[in-house]
This record gives C-alpha cells, structure tokens and sequence, in this order.
C-alpha cells in the first residue's frame, strides 16, 4: 500500500484548479459549521446537491470548472457525529467516482477530524488504504493555519 496523502500549511480554497476538493457533510446539506460552511458560500448548488439524494455512506459531486467537488456523506443529521465505516463508504464511493472521471488530485482538510472529532491519525489511514493502489492519485491534506 502506497502513501498517497501529503499534508501542507495552507488555504484549501487556494488550492490548484487542477485539484479536486472534498469536504464531509451531512445528509440533511444543512452545511452551518466548520469548512463545510466555506463550502456553501464559495460552490451554492446546495438544490443541485439536495437533488442527488445521496444517503449516509454516498458521496454527492459537483462539477466546477476542470475539477469536482465531493460532498462525503458521513452522517444523517448535522448534529450527529460520523463512524469510521460510513467515512469509508463515502472515501471509497468518492474514489470510484475519480477512477471513472480521471481525477487524479484531490484537496481534503482533515476531514471528519473537526466538529466532527474522529481522529486524524485513523482517517489518515483510511485514505491510504483506499487510494493506496490506485495509479498516479495524489491526496493533498490543507492543514489552517490562522494568519
């Protein structure tokens, strides 16, 4: 299994064009804490999202410009709190997804590590284990720094 995740101090919305976004949110897409609230601002389309009707464990993608961005679905409700296995489910069904649209870079936070409190160093190993084997596929971990 190959390390595929590199973490760097940086602005996620500054990230290359070229690179993919992802971020985990809830079923309901209510989006009104943490990165996932950046998120709503900068990409809207939450009908568009709403319209997918993707349950726990789905990922729901929007297309902007050359890249997409996946909304994992990790939870239900936006006060619940998301297990290892439906991040899993979502990574992997997110993964898929850029196996059949050729999207090789992705721009994460630490994601499900925030409000959502699971723990960076077991996600870490998630996204390892499930990009791992795929050929060329660059994971890049945006970790805020406050100015």
């Amino acid at each position: 299994m190959a390390e595929c995740v590199r973490e760097i101090d940086g602005d996620l919305f500054a990230a290359p064009k070229d690179h993919s976004l992802a971020h985990c949110v809830a079923a309901d897409l209510k989006m009104g804490g943490g990165i996932a609230v950046k998120f709503k601002q900068v990409f809207k389309q939450v009908d568009e999202l709403k319209a997918q009707k993707v349950g726990v464990g789905g990922v729901a993608v929007l297309k902007d410009g050359e890249r997409f961005v996946y909304y994992l679905v990790t939870k239900r409700g936006s006060m619940d709190k998301p297990t290892y296995a439906d991040l899993t489910k979502s990574l992997e069904a997110m993964r898929k997804h850029m196996a059949e649209n050729g999207a090789k870079k992705l721009a994460i936070p630490r994601i499900g590590c925030g409000i959502d409190g699971l723990e960076w160093s077991q996600v870490k190993e998630i996204l390892n284990s499930t990009f791992g084997n795929e050929k060329d596929v660059e994971i890049v971990v945006y970790n805020f720094v406050p100015k």
